[in-house]
């Protein structure tokens, strides 16, 4: 998916992942440890929406299943449009505006048709916020990615059903990317971040990159026990903000001050000038990364729960900035 120097918290993990980079893959025939993969039934309930500013925590881990029923859906695979189309009914259901941008890419396997979808709510300044994701999945057999791709497709299709019947001072737009995971295993450019490439482009291209107070991607934030760590070459004052309301929340043992490298969905934007943060947990999954064992019996709803919180308090964090 993406390639990440690793912080010296894997030193402590030694031979498990060694120099594991992003063309390197983990053994599938790994088991994932058990913090990672528990019984729902013994688990605590998520908490409820009124905790979360109205994020509906349980809600989104039933998208995720919904996703993952899907199979594998890689860019350009049957599967995958029939997502695209789920994603969009979604997202009209609650009341969002919704567009669509068809366009094709050269790939490794050739010409592939991708879709980006992106809701814009507008607020009452046209200074934009942009939350994003990917929904596609890895090429592998089997490879259902219930973290790597579902996760955080679920997380911004809740926070989208929240925020588009809400009056903002911000604009915001939440965009779902197609074709952020290479073609081959390894990750070189250009065969990666093919959507939000297209967006970052055609952003510039209309005249609202400019507007763009900040960008702030989500991807693999599902599994039990969510760390996730600063990335290293995300936008500092962004990454403080976003850390330190999570710290408010009461979440500062999970998003950590560790740090790692983490190539990414984030990338085009950092490169035309857009303040932009990661969010990932890429260290805490790495036994299940592009693995078929990224399955949803990994998920916790109150990870969810918790990245769903912080976004939303970031959002507003962010209007107190920048209104």
């Amino acid at each position: 998916m993406r390639r990440i120097a690793y912080s010296w918290a894997l030193i402590v993990l030694g031979v498990t992942l060694g120099a594991c980079g992003k063309g390197q893959s983990i053994s599938s025939a790994e088991t994932p440890t058990a913090s990672h993969a528990q019984p729902a039934a013994a688990l605590p309930q998520a908490p409820s929406p009124s905790q979360l500013d109205g994020f509906d925590a349980a809600y989104a881990y039933d998208q995720v299943a919904k996703l993952v029923a899907f199979g594998p859906r890689p860019a350009g695979s049957d599967a995958n449009r029939r997502q695209q189309q789920y994603l969009i009914s979604q997202l009209k259901s609650y009341g969002c505006p919704v567009e669509e941008d068809d366009f094709h890419s050269q790939t490794p396997i050739g010409d592939v048709a991708m879709k980006d979808i992106v809701v814009k709510i507008p607020g009452a300044s046209p200074d934009i916020v942009l939350f994003g994701t990917h929904y596609d999945t890895k090429t592998l057999a089997n490879f259902v990615g219930a973290d790597d791709g579902a996760s955080s497709t679920a997380l911004m299709l809740e926070i989208a059903r929240v925020m588009c019947t809400r009056k903002n001072r911000l604009t915001l737009w939440i965009a779902f990317f197609d074709g952020e995971e290479a073609f081959n295993w390894d990750w070189v450019d250009p065969d990666n971040t093919y959507g939000s490439r297209e967006l970052a482009a055609k952003m510039a291209i209309d005249g609202d990159l400019p507007h763009v107070k900040a960008m702030v991607l989500a991807d693999m934030i599902g599994i039990y026990n969510l760390r996730i760590e600063r990335d290293s070459t995300s936008t500092p004052w962004l990454t403080d903000l976003i850390w330190s309301t999570a710290a408010r929340l009461g979440y500062g043992n999970v998003f950590v001050n560790e740090t790692q490298s983490v190539d990414d969905d984030h990338d085009p934007f950092l490169k035309r000038g857009v303040a932009a943060c990661d969010v990932i947990d890429l260290i805490g999954a790495s036994q299940i990364w592009h693995t078929t064992n990224d399955t949803l019996d990994k998920i916790d709803s109150r990870s969810l729960g918790i990245t769903g919180h912080v976004f939303l308090e970031s959002f507003s964090a962010l209007e107190q900035k920048f209104h």
